[in-house]
């Protein structure tokens, strides 16, 4: 029981520094603000932000980390004999549905004002390329796992390559139009539909990229 209370009181407190930093980089931009201007609006040190969060950049976003995650879940617990494709394409449908903004579209202000910030930052938008090969990385040894597969050769390099190709164009999508001005219902109709036609077709390429490990 005192683990487990431990555990909650650590989540509480990651979580009341990420609001806060949040909060912060919206308003402000993300070079505005510093560390100890977080840790002061947190109620905590800037010693304890560090140890929550290595690098500045992952104080907004810190999702990521448990997005990986979560795409290992659902392959992995994936119903017997579905396509790990499949298992994704899924995944992105129920963000999308649920208004997650890990969907890639929330009809809300602040989901717009995220990825300004993100985009008037060199430091934010490097650390998004490098979660997009973590990504790679993850959806690699997956493809492997359920293959029997090198996770290093070259057909599952491409096929997690195509993968985070596939998410990233319907997640790029939604966030410019969402920028430019659409929204509602009618545009998640519209990413849902998007998703569906360029998962069918990853999974046509990756069912047919086998070949490369000769």
């Amino acid at each position: 029981m005192e683990d487990g209370l431990r555990e909650r009181k650590k989540k509480e407190t990651r979580q009341q520094i990420s609001d806060a930093a949040t909060g912060l980089f919206l308003e402000r931009g993300f070079d505005g603000v510093t560390v100890g201007e977080v840790a002061e609006a947190a109620g905590v040190s800037p010693k304890t932000v560090f140890n929550y969060f290595p690098r500045k950049e992952d104080l907004l976003l810190d999702r990521f980390p448990g997005a990986l995650e979560e795409v290992a879940r659902v392959v992995r617990e994936r119903p017997a004999g579905a396509h790990p494709v499949d298992a994704l394409r899924d995944l992105l449908l129920r963000l999308l549905a649920e208004g997650d903004a890990l969907g890639g579209y929330v009809d809300r202000p602040t989901f717009i004002r995220f990825w300004q910030v993100v985009g008037e930052s060199s430091a934010l938008k490097a650390r998004v390329r490098e979660y997009v090969e973590e990504l790679e990385d993850v959806v690699a040894r997956l493809l492997a796992e359920t293959g029997g597969r090198d996770p290093d050769g070259p057909a599952v390099r491409l096929a997690a390559a195509w993968t985070a190709a596939a998410y990233r164009t319907v997640y790029v999508t939604g966030v410019r139009r969402a920028s430019a001005g659409e929204g509602g219902e009618e545009l998640r109709a519209e990413l849902s539909l998007l998703a569906e036609r360029v998962f069918r077709n990853l999974r046509s390429a990756v069912d047919g990229c086998a070949g490369l490990d000769g």
